[in-house]
């Protein structure tokens, strides 16, 4: 089991101060908390992809290519690579850039993206999203699987005897996340290539969220990569701890009712019923997070959001501290424990390299 924390990178007045960062003070602090996240122990940290304020990461691998120098184990991933705005060639050759940069610590998750905007400065219609995720996501597929590429689709000028350079690390592709919150085309793509399936799991009650996973399930299983139970799964989350809950209720409810994704709506005890969200102590994070299982099954990995709404960089180094030293030593023992002999442990590079190896070592 994976544990880490994503960020969406958002510049936000902090509504107890008044005082909004700089976007350079935003940038170094999710490098400090990624660094601060392989010092807790955690396995994972993953940053989005936007392109308008109020977010500053809107070149996620120039952030991860930092960061891999500057950490020895941390996975490093995004939360968000918008496969229907990039151009696939360049997400292939970025990754597989950052991928020999970082020795194979690297995955992505890709998603179409919530901002509407976004579509028509890179030259594309928000009416086609899902059209424009299954086509470029077909052609990275086959950017980092064959040598030379020949290629004619709707939404891009045709390759003729296109090879993508460099190369992934040792003739493995990164691993391939599909994040979506409500879309199940984006479920089944994951499903067809045998890829892990994200769900954000923040804004949604726990019966959308076993639904997509449902979903993604059966289909895994319908296209031969194994058994149900046997996908690769993936949950968002989010959190606020203090050692006392009513300490971290009043600490987090200004934030809450001022932020950018979620301020003006329903209350933080109304939120916190509906969805996923927790805010209290270490063992109600504990207790929430291991009950995520009872509706999605054994699932690889758990990412948390710590760092957004304009909480200070010190409050949030002070959170990862409880996540390293108080949360995910006791869910990853537990969820561990719990997971059957034959669901596999989320996919790494290692991991990966090792498996196609005893693939072509099993050929006669």
């Amino acid at each position: 089991m994976q544990f880490g924390v994503f960020t969406v990178g958002d510049v936000t007045p902090d509504p107890t101060t008044g005082r909004t960062p700089s976007e350079a003070e935003r940038i170094k602090a999710m490098v400090a908390i990624a660094r601060k996240a392989e010092e807790v122990g955690l396995d994972v940290f993953a940053t989005g992809e936007h392109h308008n304020p109020p977010f500053v990461p809107s070149s996620p691998t120039t952030m991860l290519g930092y960061i891999a120098a500057r950490t020895e184990r941390l996975i490093l991933s995004t939360s968000t690579t918008l496969i229907t705005t990039n151009d696939p060639v360049k997400i292939a050759e970025d990754f597989a850039m950052l991928q020999h940069l970082a020795d194979g610590r690297v995955d992505l998750m890709m998603g179409r993206g919530n901002q509407a905007p976004v579509y028509p400065w890179f030259g594309q219609d928000i009416r086609q999203g899902i059209a424009l995720a299954v086509e470029n996501y077909h052609l990275l597929h086959r950017l980092w699987r064959e040598e030379v590429v020949d290629w004619e689709g709707e939404f891009r000028t045709p390759l003729q005897g296109f090879t993508a350079t460099p190369r992934p690390l040792d003739g493995v592709p990164p691993f391939v996340w599909h994040g979506s919150i409500r879309s199940p085309e984006i479920a089944e793509q994951a499903a067809y290539y045998g890829d892990g399936f994200f769900h954000n799991h923040i804004f949604w009650p726990k019966e959308h969220t076993r639904r997509m996973v449902e979903l993604y399930r059966r289909r895994f299983e319908h296209y031969g990569h194994g058994r149900a139970d046997q996908a690769i799964v993936g949950l968002g989350g989010q959190v606020f701890m203090r050692r006392n809950s009513q300490d971290a209720v009043e600490e987090f409810r200004p934030y809450f009712n001022d932020a950018p994704v979620y301020g003006g709506g329903p209350s933080l005890e109304e939120f916190s019923a509906q969805t996923p969200l927790t805010v209290g102590s270490p063992a109600q994070v504990i207790d929430r997070t291991l009950g995520f299982r009872d509706y999605v099954g054994d699932y690889q990995r758990q990412l948390f959001l710590l760092d957004h709404a304009g909480l200070p960089l010190k409050t949030v180094l002070e959170q990862l501290d409880l996540l390293g030293e108080e949360v995910v030593p006791v869910l990853r023992k537990e969820l561990d424990a719990a997971r059957p002999a034959h669901v596999p442990d989320a996919p790494t590079h290692q991991s990966r390299v090792q498996a196609q190896h005893n693939t072509e070592g099993s050929r006669p």
